[in-house]
This record gives C-alpha cells, sequence and structure tokens, in this order.
C-alpha cells in the first residue's frame, strides 16, 4: 500500500474482472477520482498505472480492511466482487461466504468511513436478474418484461445471494440499528442495479451462466469450436459492457432525492441464443457453433426473464443504452474482438 495517508479515494473490488476493468477505465478518465483497486488476483499491468493503489487481498480478511480502515478516506464503493452463478453451484457455502459474508463486511467498512470523514459512503452494487426465478418456460413468456418485485424466488446461489444482500444494503440505509438509543443513522447510500448478461469485447468471460452470448463470440473469433449449453430459441436480456459502466456511473452521480428506490433494473437487447448465432456467422462464417443443451445450466436460464421492466431507471435516473443490438455487435464487439484475435 501505498505511503500516502488517508487519500479521499474511491475502492473497486474485485478490480481484475471484466466490469473492474471497464470502470477503471472510465473512473481514470474522468480523473476525479483517487483508485484503489482490490482483488484476490493480481491486477493486470496495464491497470495499475490508472490506480493510486493496487491491492492483492480477500474482501473475507478482515484484517485487511481494518488497515484500508486507517489508511484510507473512501467516499464511494463499487462491489464487483463475486463468485458467479456457475461456479457458485459448485461450492454454495464458499459462495455464501464471499457473497454475503464479504459484502457485509464492506458495508461495515462504508459504516466507519462514514463516520471519520461525516460524510454518507456511496455503496454501488451490482446485482443480477439471477435474482430472478420464473417457474416455468411458460410464465416466463407470458411475464414478458418483469418489474423489480416480481418473481423474486432465485434458483441459484448466486441469485439468493444478490437478492439477500440488496435487503441487507437496504438495511443498512434505512434501518441500521434502529433501536438503539444512539442510532444516528449509518451513513451509507446504497444503490444497486440488476445487470442484465453483460457482454465485453474486452476480456474473456469467467463463469457466468449468462456466458454463451460471450463465449461465441470470442471462440468463433479465435477460431475454435463452441458448444453452446442453452437452446436455440432461449432468450434473457443482454448489455454491452459499456452500457453497464456508464449505468453505473450515472446511478452514481444520481441526486438521491431523485431515487425512488434502493434497487433498478436496466435492460437494453432481449436476443434468442439462436439470434447470437446468426449474427456470429454471418461475420464469422467458418465458426464452428453448435447447440447441446447441458439441461442443468438450462434450467437455471429457464428462470431468468426474457426481458425486464427498466421504467422506473428511466424515471428517476434519465437511464437510456447507448447500445441497442445492431450497435452493441456492429460498433463495439465484432470489430473490437476482431482486433484482440487478429
Amino acid at each position: 500500500m501505498s505511503e500516502t495517508i488517508r487519500k479521499p479515494a474511491v475502492l473497486v473490488t474485485g478490480a481484475n474482472g471484466e466490469m473492474g476493468h471497464g470502470l477503471i477505465d472510465a473512473l481514470a478518465e474522468i480523473g476525479n477520482y483517487s483508485i484503489i483497486a482490490l482483488d484476490v488476483r493480481p491486477i493486470d499491468e496495464s491497470m495499475k498505472p490508472k490506480c493510486s493503489d493496487v491491492i492483492v487481498g480477500d474482501i473475507l480478511e478482515t484484517r485487511l480492511l481494518e488497515r484500508m480502515q486507517s489508511e484510507y478516506e473512501v467516499h464511494s464503493i463499487y462491489h464487483l466482487a463475486a463468485l458467479l452463478s456457475t461456479r457458485a453451484e459448485f461450492t454454495p457455502e464458499a459462495a455464501h461466504r464471499v457473497n454475503v459474508e464479504g459484502t457485509l463486511n464492506l458495508l461495515k467498512l462504508a459504516i466507519e468511513q462514514s463516520r471519520w470523514h461525516g460524510q454518507p459512503v456511496k455503496f454501488m452494487f451490482p446485482s443480477s436478474i439471477a435474482v430472478y426465478g420464473l417457474p416455468s418456460k411458460e410464465v416466463k413468456k407470458k411475464a414478458g418484461k418483469v418489474k423489480e418485485s416480481d418473481w423474486n424466488y432465485p434458483a441459484t446461489m448466486y441469485g439468493v445471494n444478490k437478492l439477500y444482500c440488496e435487503h441487507l444494503g437496504r438495511y443498512y440505509e434505512k434501518h441500521y440499528r434502529q433501536l438503539a438509543s444512539d442510532n444516528a443513522g449509518s451513513g451509507v447510500d446504497f444503490r444497486s442495479i440488476r445487470f442484465p448478461g453483460l457482454i465485453s469485447a474486452v476480456t474473456v468471460p469467467s463463469g457466468g451462466t449468462s456466458d454463451y452470448a460471450p463465449e461465441m463470440l470470442h471462440a468463433a473469433a479465435q477460431g475454435k469450436a463452441y458448444s453452446c449449453f442453452v437452446r436455440e430459441d432461449v432468450r434473457i436480456p443482454f448489455m454491452a459492457m459499456p452500457d453497464a459502466i456508464t449505468a453505473l456511473l450515472k446511478l452514481h452521480d444520481a441526486p438521491k432525492n431523485n431515487l425512488s428506490t434502493n434497487v433498478y433494473n436496466i435492460g437494453s437487447f432481449s436476443p434468442s441464443a439462436g439470434r447470437i448465432f446468426e449474427i456470429v456467422k454471418k461475420e464469422f462464417p467458418n465458426a464452428e457453433i453448435r447447440f447441446s443443451p447441458d439441461d442443468k445450466r438450462q434450467a437455471i436460464v429457464d428462470t431468468w426473464p426474457e426481458d425486464v421492466d427498466d421504467s422506473v431507471a428511466r424515471n428517476d435516473w434519465d437511464w437510456r443504452p447507448e447500445f441497442d443490438e445492431a450497435r452493441a455487435f456492429n460498433e463495439y464487439l465484432i470489430p473490437v474482438i476482431r482486433k484482440r484475435y487478429a
């Protein structure tokens, strides 16, 4: 860690992941932030110059967080670290520790930071469409665009963890120690986005159950055969990674009195797996892609909505995706991925 004490800073956990890369790039470009990057793995060398400090460590290490408490002045936390959906199903207890206990540790850090510098700490929490659990393909088709309050019956440990942490964040902001005689609030300003499947051209997918879309693209660009683990007719909402980063920053900067809730859906486009296949084959005619559904992973995807209703985000903080399906593939994903593997 740097010897500089108590720098006003933004903490990014899970900094070495897909979203972490994009977020740090954006924060560095804005230039108003001292960025602390935290990840269990050493961060990519290309990212280090954009950060004030880079910490290799675990959000479950309370001693590490105590040291951070004494060394930094954190005004915003972007808590991206998580054990993703596919891995979480193999190790649900470990997923609970990382996804829930890790979030709790960071909420406590936010409270202490707010007490120290006297301002609310914004706690940005990426949630997921995995919080939804529709009971059948027929219900999923009939449900159409799902609202935040609908079908909150997750079928995965990852979804359970995310839904619980949404409630945890809401509690810490609105009801923390509500019966204590010295209760003065927590100082946590909790803001969460339920992201759809995210597709990045810059980083390789790493264990999400929605990753069949980016995996298809990256494999085709490398000339590798790919076996898609869902049916052709499956639909869930997707989003280009730049829009996800824009949404996080936009919600972070939104005036608090504009926000009617702590948790927001956002959407962009919702193609079937077959439609993604068509787009990829058009651009990479020699791509070897076949559909070989994995019944268990397929069953998980079937519990997620075909699309989401993001009208509350549009009304509260003027959410608008920049990348629809055509722009996402033609202007971002395909050209950048082509260049990556050229």
